[in-house]
């Protein structure tokens, strides 16, 4: 393959693996080998789930309930296999070509989309609306001319809607819902902690699992909910703070003293390198500043130069701690 591969190279390459994988006597090393192909670019990973995906499940579990599933598996031809495999990247390709959004699985009208550690994502929507997804995200999507759905399973989105009155478009969060009235929002959804910030217009948020009155609200420009299981509470944020909150949008990490402890929180969500704060008076010092979201040297820089702690990169980590 060329140094540059074209998108319908990496597709059947993506097919191959897949057939070698089901097909083969598969190894611990080919295993290994298929997951540093995987690690190479987001172009690879996406095009081995979009493929996997479109392997028709009832031939799937045909070959698996047959007879001969204790023969060995190359005793089954994999020439039509490999063959779908190739035809079905081609047509992701054309599709790819003609406009349509980058997607990681696909069933009927509902699509999947899927960011990394540290990726950043925009899609564009066959309605005209445009979602920005942020690292380590995972969204489903159902936007047909009756009906605009998306599921936020995992992560952080910044959506900008385009309005149709009579198609709402709905967000939903596990059981929490927020409809679309008119706006520019973004929603976070990680460790129990829902937050959905609207920077410009309307949403309407609902929450049955709630019974108190915030559970059932309009927000406005500068409304953030922050719901948990346990509570739901509405904030107001100033254009200012708003924009800081959404700094990944711009690569960025804006703190205003904030506990490095929670600093560190952050900036791990976009690196494969971890930040630990060892010690807990370093925990609590309070950090300021504008920093890369992936770029774990700025801060510990930082924290080296303003509060004088020890700084130890172990590899898969870095620990502070005071001297």
């Amino acid at each position: 393959m060329s140094a540059n591969p074209t998108a319908l190279e990496v597709e059947t390459l993506a097919a191959e693996w897949i057939e070698r994988r089901f097909f083969g006597a598969w190894s611990e090393t080919e295993q290994k080998e298929l997951d540093a192909w995987l690690a190479q670019s987001l172009a690879h990973r996406l095009a081995f789930v979009r493929i996997n995906s479109d392997w028709p499940r009832t031939e799937r579990l045909a070959v698996l309930q047959s007879p001969m599933r204790d023969a060995p598996v190359r005793a089954v031809s994999r020439e039509p296999w490999l063959k779908f495999f190739r035809l079905a990247a081609a047509a992701i390709v054309i599709a790819a070509a003609s406009g349509a959004v980058t997607f990681v699985m696909s069933r009927s009208s509902e699509n999947t989309y899927a960011t990394h550690i540290g990726e950043r994502e925009v899609l564009s929507l066959a309605d005209g609306s445009e979602i920005e997804l942020n690292t380590n995200t995972v969204l489903r999507a159902a936007v047909t001319p009756s009906r605009r759905t998306v599921w936020l399973e995992r992560g952080e989105a910044f959506f900008r809607v385009k309005h149709e009155a009579s198609h709402p478009f709905v967000v939903m969060v596990g059981g929490r819902r927020i409809t679309y009235l008119g706006t520019k929002f973004s929603i976070r959804s990680d460790s129990g902690r829902l937050q959905v910030a609207v920077v410009e217009g309307v949403v309407q948020y609902d929450d049955p699992t709630q019974q108190h009155a915030a559970a059932s609200r309009i927000l406005r420009e500068g409304d953030v909910v922050v719901a948990t299981n346990a509570s739901t509470s509405v904030l107001r944020r100033s254009p200012h703070e708003l924009a800081d909150e959404l700094g990944w949008r711009r690569g960025v990490l804006i703190f205003d003293r904030t506990p490095l402890s929670e600093a560190a929180e952050e900036i791990n969500r976009y690196n494969h390198k971890k930040l630990v704060i060892a010690d807990p008076v370093a925990a609590r010092m309070k950090i300021g500043g504008t920093f890369p979201k992936n770029n774990v040297n700025a801060i510990t820089a930082a924290a080296r130069e303003l509060f004088g702690l020890h700084v130890e990169d172990l590899g898969d980590q870095i620990v502070i701690t005071r001297r």
